[in-house]
C-alpha cells in the first residue's frame, strides 16, 4: 500500500537551507513541504493558525532549526510542547547545532527526533533521504492516521 505524502512544517531563517531541504525532499516525492516559516514567532502563528495562518491546516510534522531570530528553535519546541491543541505534533530538530546541551534540550523539551545539518551539500541531501524514508515509510505520525 502506497503512503501518501507527509505535510510537514519547516521553521529555518536560512534561505538557502529552505530551498536544499525543499529539494531534497522533491526529489523523493515521498513528502511534502506545505510550508516554510523564517522564524519562530511565524512558527506558532502558523500551528496555532493564527492571523495570515487562519486557514492552514496543520501537518503532520514540523523540522525546527535551533538558531533563529525572534524565537530560538528550543523556545519554539517549549511552547508547542506547552500547548494542549498542537504539542501532539512530532517535532524533528533540525539544525547545524552539535552542541550537547542542545540535543539534550531538544529531547527534555520533547523533540522527537534531532538530526545535525551535515555542511557538505552531497550528505545533507542524504541525511534529508534517509529521514524521509523513515518518516514516510516506518513511523506512524500521531494523530493523523497516517
Amino acid at each position: 500500500m502506497e503512503q501518501p505524502p507527509i505535510d510537514i512544517l519547516l521553521v529555518e531563517d536560512n534561505e538557502d537551507d529552505i530551498l536544499l531541504t525543499e529539494e531534497a525532499f522533491s526529489e523523493g516525492k515521498l513528502v511534502n513541504i506545505v510550508h516554510a516559516v523564517r522564524d519562530g514567532e511565524e512558527a506558532l502563528q502558523y500551528l496555532r493558525r493564527q492571523d495570515r495562518y487562519a486557514d492552514v491546516s496543520l501537518p503532520g510534522l514540523v523540522l525546527l532549526d535551533i538558531n533563529m531570530p525572534k524565537m530560538n528553535g528550543l523556545e519554539v519546541l517549549e511552547e508547542i510542547k506547552k500547548d494542549p491543541d498542537i504539542r501532539h505534533l512530532p517535532v524533528v530538530m533540525l539544525t547545524t547545532s552539535e552542541q550537547e546541551n542542545d540535543i539534550v534540550t531538544s529531547y527534555e523539551f520533547g523533540a522527537c527526533s534531532y538530526i545535525s545539518k551535515p555542511v557538505q551539500l552531497s550528505d545533507f541531501r542524504e541525511a534529508l533521504r534517509r529521514f524521509e524514508l523513515y518518516w514516510a515509510l516506518v513511523a506512524r505520525i500521531p494523530g493523523t492516521g497516517k
